[in-house]
């Protein structure tokens, strides 16, 4: 018997080696991806339009831009977008890259089309799996293009920011295929007119804004939405832009015992986003919300009153430094 036990652990121990060497392994995969027919364009109409995304609905300034030029931007500020936000959670830590056009540590080296493949299929120049922080894989060619034009226009900026880090959890839901890139669902537009329709405004709810990322509970493991559509629940650990504080987001439906949209004319809904930020460390990008003109912020609100209610009680938003999640 004392033989066998020992066989046995022999054979676990061995067992569990080959598995941590394969994790290891194979967690450094490099992905394929089509690269999009999408070039930086040099009319002034199509970079001001990139600068009115990156700078507002698509809120790329929110994360590549050092923590301390945050209440500049939010204040309506431009800045370069050289990189800075960095973010911990189970799979790893992640940083937002420099893209700029320097041509060191930004983006001078790297074609249209591989940036355009990083924001549509999260499969980096680099070949590696960018994780799904960025919700773009649907916007329109019209849009990418606009967002790509406005990078290339930027003054390049050398500042090296350090790359990602799997976590042995991360490496492990990437060695096992959890953890893959994902590309667009649907056909992805050629444009989106851009008018006061619910529809435009589903596109900026899915495709620009990500309201859908974050108000919607998510798998912080790997991801996966669990939630139902904008009904909240989604948990946001502290990083460097919260000073510790942590938050959950609302229920942002119009069920009339929970959802925060209830009661809410869409007067008051614009007065809302032009006020900026109210809650201090709130991980919403409230300054580059509040530069969204009208038709946007009245195509978002009926899109989202058009969104079926979802009875979902967020007890509490707003957590303290120290304070646990539940």
């Amino acid at each position: 018997m004392k033989k066998f036990l020992i066989k046995a652990l022999l054979f676990l121990f061995l067992v569990f080696g080959i598995v941590i060497v394969y994790i290891l392994l194979a967690s450094n995969k490099k992905f394929d991806a089509p690269l999009p027919d999408i070039k930086a364009s040099s009319d002034s109409a199509v970079i001001a339009r990139g600068r009115y995304l990156v700078f507002g609905a698509a809120h790329c300034a929110a994360c590549h831009i050092p923590f301390e030029k945050l209440r500049e931007v939010e204040a309506g500020g431009i800045v370069p977008l050289s990189g800075g936000w960095e973010i911990s959670i189970p799979p790893g830590t992640f940083r937002a890259p420099n893209i700029t056009p320097d041509p060191e540590t930004g983006i001078g080296k790297v074609s249209d089309g591989e940036l355009a493949r990083a924001l549509r299929h999260m499969v980096a120049p680099d070949g590696r799996m960018m994780m799904s922080f960025m919700p773009f894989q649907e916007m329109s060619d019209e849009d990418l293009q606009a967002v790509i034009s406005y990078l290339r226009s930027q003054e390049p900026v050398k500042n090296k920011i350090k790359a990602q880090s799997l976590s042995f959890l991360g490496k492990a839901l990437m060695a096992f295929g959890v953890l893959k890139p994902e590309g667009p669902k649907k056909e992805v537009p050629k444009s989106v007119e851009a008018d006061t329709s619910a529809s435009y405004g589903e596109y900026l709810a899915y495709s620009v804004a990500n309201c859908y990322g974050c108000h919607t509970e998510r798998d912080m493991k790997t991801g996966e939405f669990i939630g139902k559509p904008f009904a909240g629940g989604f948990k946001l650990t502290a990083d460097a832009f919260t000073s510790g504080y942590s938050f959950i987001t609302p229920n942002i439906t119009t069920d009339p015992e929970t959802g925060r949209l209830a009661n809410w004319s869409e007067e008051a809904f614009i007065a809302r986003f032009r006020a900026g930020r109210v809650i201090e460390h709130s991980p919403m990008p409230w300054g580059m919300y509040s530069r969204l003109n009208e038709t946007d912020l009245k195509a978002l609100y009926r899109f989202l009153v058009s969104v079926e209610p979802v009875k979902k009680k967020i007890e509490k938003s707003v957590f303290e430094p120290g304070e646990p999640l539940p």
